[in-house]
């Protein structure tokens, strides 16, 4: 299962190298989700190595619509343009969907035209596994999330996320504090760069309850790739789950 695949220029750093490397010969769920670069980057190199089963993404608008939007912004990319075609392509249910015992998985979404901005069409998914839930929100932003309140399925996942992985790499616009009305989580990631916000600070770290680190008595509310690095979550059945970094 794999959430969005965009790439680092930096480090060098790209999931259709690191997958196979660690010995993954396919993706069973590929999940897009937001239509921007940083998160497709390297679609064209994972359809080149990986074959993709099943592909989820926010259908609520055609792959012209879409096109549409992104052509505002100037040109297509490949990477760009390989999601898209994806999008168009991938219609029809897989008729023997892999397995993922004891997870459930689901998945919301803003529906267009009443949203136009990709952030905000984001999809937002929930892995729960054994009382471990983890909520993926892409780049939605305030007015997205107040919108998804309303749906009283969407706010039970939300009740059920111990692990809240913040919108929008952290950002202002990213960030709403009614969430935390009903979502308690024990640690929140953030996935940025250098600070450029202050709510990669101070706003997500008051709404965790903490986790104990490294076996001391010391509790951390909030981790960042920033700081920390690739962060791994372990968990197996009857066990707690484990974060390292």
């Amino acid at each position: 299962m794999l959430f969005d695949c965009g790439h680092n220029q930096e480090t060098g750093f790209r999931s259709s190298n690191y997958l196979p490397a660690h010995g993954c010969r396919g993706i069973e769920h590929l999940i897009i989700q937001n239509f921007d670069q940083d998160h497709v980057s390297d679609l064209p190199n994972i359809l080149a190595k990986l074959p993709v089963t099943r592909f989820f993404r926010n259908q609520s608008f055609t792959p012209q619509q879409l096109s549409a939007i992104k052509l505002e912004s100037g040109p297509l990319t490949a990477a760009m343009q390989a999601a898209i075609t994806m999008h168009e392509t991938y219609t029809h249910p897989s008729v023997t969907p892999p397995p993922f015992p004891n997870i459930d998985f689901e998945t919301f979404c803003n529906s267009y035209p009443t949203f136009t901005d990709t952030n905000n069409l984001s999809l937002i998914s929930f892995v729960i596994y054994d009382g471990m839930g983890i909520v993926f929100p892409g780049d939605l932003e305030k007015a997205g999330w107040i919108e998804l309140l309303k749906n009283s399925s969407f706010r039970t996942y939300l009740a059920k996320t111990n692990i809240f992985i913040a919108s929008h790499h952290g950002r202002t616009t990213g960030y709403c504090a009614d969430v935390f009305k009903y979502c308690h989580p024990d640690i929140v990631l953030i996935s940025d760069k250098e600070i450029v916000h202050d709510t990669q600070e101070q706003d997500y770290s008051p709404h965790a309850s903490g986790i104990l680190w490294n076996g001391g008595p010391d509790k951390r509310f909030v981790l960042t790739t920033r700081k920390d690095g690739m962060i791994a979550i372990e968990k197996t059945l009857g066990a707690g789950y484990r974060i390292t970094v």
